[in-house]
């Protein structure tokens, strides 16, 4: 939403402080420059990037757009299925708690947090590690740096929509120039025409320049910048993964395990202790009666 509104703003002011000049605003509209720009950042971005980058990119706007990040509800998911899991392991059997990582679509765990169970990367992370956790031969200290790397290279995956946008954000200006250097080009070619007529394709050409560094500046780049934060956000959840995890692991108990993972939620997100309770205290109950 901020990203609209930003928008809006930067338009408002551009366009009504020109306006408020004296200029007029229609010789700003000049779509053939519009087409030479951002028909080259497009054939550019394509060039540049493999399809599943570019495919990526789409979809990383529409996160934007969308605010498509985790919220304290999702959070209270991911707490409350690990408490789950990590009960089941203290109560029950290997072969009982091993069903639910090995087919997690039919587990009624995971059946019991709806919004963790459409995140099939986060479940499948649990899963993976939760199953190394079960054979009982890996360490903490093995299991963090497993998990460190597992996150990082994730994270390296999910930034190459913002590496991209930014690519095009950085060579917008340069693409401007150029629409303006043919815009010049086909002025001078035109130096028999009238002051009034040349001066009109002059300020044409030179929309180009504005073109590229408007573009760059007050839309591909901020573009790029949500992407990267929403990103960033959407990784949060496999650290609260991996704290609880490793707390379970070095000898915790569910309901202190899950206090290390609350922990490293930001504050704006971050569930209080009644919540957590509450959720693990309505989740452990759902998951046990659906799996008698």
């Amino acid at each position: 939403m901020t990203i609209i509104i930003g928008l809006v703003i930067t338009l408002v002011c551009m366009l009504g402080g020109f306006a408020a000049m004296g200029g007029h605003i229609m010789v700003i509209f000049q779509p053939w420059e519009f087409v030479i720009i951002l028909g080259a950042s497009l054939g550019t971005f394509v060039a540049t990037n493999t399809v599943k980058v570019i495919m990526d990119s789409g979809k990383g706007l529409l996160e934007v757009f969308t605010a498509k990040v985790p919220k304290k509800a999702d959070y209270l998911s991911v707490l409350g299925c690990i408490f789950v899991l990590m009960r089941e392991f203290r109560s029950k059997s290997r072969s009982e708690v091993e069903a639910h990582v090995e087919n997690p679509d039919e587990s009624p765990v995971f059946q019991a947090f709806p919004k963790l169970n459409k995140d099939k990367e986060l479940r499948t992370f649990i899963c993976d590690y939760f199953r190394l956790i079960i054979m009982g031969n890996a360490r903490p200290h093995e299991i963090e740096a497993l998990m460190d790397e597992e996150i990082e290279t994730a994270s390296h995956d999910k930034l190459k929509a913002y590496s991209a946008i930014s690519g095009v954000a950085e060579g917008l200006p340069a693409i401007g120039i150029v629409a303006a250097v043919l815009g010049v080009i086909k002025a001078m070619g035109s130096l028999d025409k009238p002051p009034e007529i040349l001066g009109k394709m002059i300020g044409a050409a030179l929309v180009g320049t504005f073109a590229g560094i408007f573009f760059s500046y007050c839309i591909f780049a901020p573009l790029a910048t949500q992407v990267k934060i929403v990103r960033q956000k959407n990784m949060r959840p496999y650290v609260v993964v991996k704290q609880t995890l490793l707390a379970f692991m070095n000898g915790a108990i569910p309901q202190v395990a899950i206090e290390h993972g609350r922990k490293t939620i930001s504050y704006a997100d971050r569930p209080t202790i009644d919540e957590l309770e509450a959720q693990t205290m309505n989740g452990g109950e759902a998951s046990a009666k659906a799996a008698a």
